[in-house]
């Protein structure tokens, strides 16, 4: 059985530094009551690993107005005019990954592999200072595994041992990345008895999940 925590009480176990793995889309299916308690603890020096930074007053996009976050890795930046200025300003370091490029790194975390072969970005700047291997005559570029010390989900519904079931498109990147994060931190919309989700419902098991964050209010 999993103790819920206090909102920011989880936010608390996140030290400055830590490299966070973000859940979301736009901000749809991000854990928003947790970037709250992050904003308001006042964390500095946070690498964001995500799809985007939504935009600003919204998600991910909370902690890079507040100052929170010293390095992005993403694949889309664009609706955010404020991680622009600040890429541009020097004051977060933005590395643009291709989405699916990204979602492999992260996989590839997770799963214990050293890295993914793809010939995504090859002859563009994403092929500056990676090595390129050749396989059957073809090139690809070796692109790393990332990791993360906190994966934050958000989920639909959590069960007490914390099996996570999404909703719609809310599941995008929540389910990868639970595999990479060391410590994985679900905020789930409800939280119901063992049995209540279909197996078939679960997308994320509960052995990857740590720590459930108490049911909103």
């Amino acid at each position: 059985m999993k103790h819920a925590l206090k909102t920011q009480d989880a936010a608390d176990l996140i030290p400055d530094g830590a490299t966070l793995l973000v859940g979301g889309f736009m901000g749809v299916g991000s854990p928003h009551r947790l970037i709250d308690a992050i904003v308001a603890k006042g964390a500095r020096n946070l690498t964001i690993v995500a799809n985007d930074t939504a935009m600003p007053g919204r998600g991910i996009g909370k902690l890079v107005s507040a100052g929170c976050v010293s390095k992005i890795i993403a694949s889309h930046i664009g609706l955010n005019p404020e991680t622009q200025q600040k890429m541009i300003s020097g004051e977060i370091d933005v590395e643009l990954v291709p989405q699916g490029t990204l979602v492999e790194r992260i996989r590839a975390a997770g799963v214990g592999l050293g890295g993914i072969l793809t010939p995504t970005g090859i002859g563009t700047l994403v092929e500056d200072g990676k090595q390129k291997i050749t396989v059957d005559g073809k090139e690809y570029l070796l692109e790393t595994p990332i990791h993360g010390d906190f994966a934050l989900l958000a989920a639909y519904r959590a069960d007490y041992v914390g099996n996570l079931e999404y909703s719609l498109t809310a599941h995008n990147f929540n389910p990868i990345m639970a595999l990479a994060g060391k410590t994985v931190i679900a905020e789930p919309h409800s939280i119901v008895p063992v049995g209540m989700i279909s197996p078939d419902s679960v997308k994320t098991p509960g052995i990857l999940v740590d720590h459930l964050l108490e049911r909103a209010a």
